[in-house]
C-alpha cells in the first residue's frame, strides 16, 4: 500500500496544478526508439530505484501503438528523439512529466502537454561538449577539402562566427580558441558580458556576424522565428571561401536559397549532421563542397548519452520529491 504525497504547487503557463500521487508506486517509462547505451540505462535505473520508483523500458519499438500502450500507466516519461504529440498525451492518462534527454525539444508538442497538465523539460548542457566537438570536426574536414588529398588550409587565424551563444556555442568557442581561431558571436538573448568573459567578441546583428566570419557555426533552435531564417540574405554576406556548419536543426536552413547560392558561389561549403530534405540535390550538384552525416549525431557519444539520460532521471525524481521545475519548457 503506497502513501500519499502532495507535491508543492507548480505552474504551467499561468495554470496552477497540484500533483497528488503514490510515490512508492510511481512508474517511470524510458521510451527510446534509438536506445540509450546500457551503461546509461543502468545509471537511470539506479537513480529511479534509489528513489523508490519503478522503471519500465520500451526500446527499439517499431510502431506508435507500442508507445501508446506503454505510456498508458506511466507517471513520467524519458525520451530521446521520440515524438510526444497529442495522441501520445491522450493515451498517457497518468502522465505528469516528460523529459527530453537532450537540449532540443521540438519533438514534444508543448501546447498539448500544457493542455494535459504535463510538465515538459529538457536536459540542457548535457550534450553540449559532444555537439561542439563534432562542429569543430566538421570544420577541420571542410578546410582540409574532405580529406581528398588536395592541399587545404588551417583553422588557425580564421574568424569563427557562432550563431547563438548557449551551452553548445560556448563549448564551440572554447575549443575553437584552442585552434587559434578568432571567435565572434551573435545572440540577441545573451548579454555581451557573457561573451566577453569567454574571450569572445560580441556582434549585434546576424548580418554583422556573417559578414565578418570565415566560418559560421549554427546553434539556434527551430522556432517559428528561426525556421528558414538562414537564407540567401545572410549566407551571401559571407566572405570568399566561406564555410557554414549546422549542428542545430535542419529547419533553420532555407534549402532553396542555399542550393541557389552554392550554384552561384563555387567557394561556399556546407556541412551538417542533420540531413537536408534536399540531400540528393546537394550531393548531385556539390559533392566536393557539401557533407551530411547519415543521421543526426551531435550528441552521439557515450558520455553525452549517459549524461543526458541520468540528468533526465534526476530531474524527474527531483520534480516528484520537491516540485522542482527548473528546466520546464512549457
Amino acid at each position: 500500500m503506497g502513501y500519499s504525497y502532495i507535491l508543492p504547487v507548480t505552474h504551467i503557463k499561468g495554470k496552477t496544478i497540484e500533483l497528488t500521487t503514490l510515490l512508492d508506486t510511481m512508474k517511470i517509462l524510458v521510451a527510446t526508439e534509438k536506445p540509450f547505451a546500457k551503461v546509461a540505462v543502468d545509471g537511470i535505473r539506479s537513480v529511479v530505484e534509489a528513489a523508490g520508483f519503478e522503471l519500465a523500458l520500451l526500446e527499439k519499438y517499431t510502431e506508435k501503438k507500442q508507445l501508446l500502450d506503454a505510456v498508458s500507466d506511466a507517471d513520467a516519461l524519458i525520451i530521446r528523439s521520440d515524438k510526444v504529440d497529442a495522441e501520445v498525451l491522450d493515451a498517457a492518462r497518468q502522465l505528469k512529466i516528460v523529459v527530453r534527454a537532450g537540449a532540443g525539444y521540438d519533438n514534444i508538442d508543448l501546447d498539448a502537454a500544457t493542455r494535459h497538465n504535463v510538465v515538459a523539460m529538457n536536459t540542457p548542457g548535457q550534450n553540449s561538449n559532444a555537439v561542439a566537438e563534432l562542429a569543430l570536426g566538421l570544420m577541420v574536414y571542410a578546410v582540409r577539402n574532405f580529406y581528398n588529398g588536395a592541399s587545404g588550409t588551417e583553422l588557425k587565424g580564421k574568424t569563427l562566427g557562432i550563431h547563438a551563444f548557449g551551452n553548445v556555442g560556448r563549448n564551440v568557442a572554447r575549443i575553437a580558441q584552442g585552434f587559434g581561431m578568432k571567435v565572434i558571436a551573435f545572440d540577441a538573448y545573451c548579454p555581451d558580458s557573457a561573451m566577453l568573459d569567454a574571450n569572445v567578441e560580441p556582434v549585434h546583428s546576424a548580418e554583422d556576424l556573417y559578414e565578418k566570419a570565415n566560418i559560421v557555426s549554427l546553434h539556434i533552435p527551430a522556432t517559428e522565428e528561426t525556421k528558414k531564417s538562414i537564407n540567401r540574405h545572410l549566407i551571401s554576406l559571407m566572405p570568399k571561401g566561406a564555410i557554414l556548419v549546422n549542428t542545430a536543426r535542419k529547419e533553420v536552413i532555407n534549402e532553396d536559397d542555399l542550393l541557389q547560392l552554392m550554384a552561384e558561389r563555387t567557394d561556399l561549403k556546407y556541412l551538417t549532421d542533420i540531413m537536408p530534405a534536399a540531400h540528393e540535390q546537394f550531393v548531385d550538384k556539390f559533392a566536393d563542397r557539401y557533407f551530411s552525416t547519415p543521421k543526426k549525431m551531435g550528441a552521439q557519444t557515450a558520455e553525452a548519452n549517459i549524461n543526458a539520460g541520468i540528468a533526465a532521471a534526476k530531474q524527474i525524481v527531483d520534480f516528484f520529491k520537491t516540485g522542482n521545475t527548473r528546466f520546464r519548457v512549457n
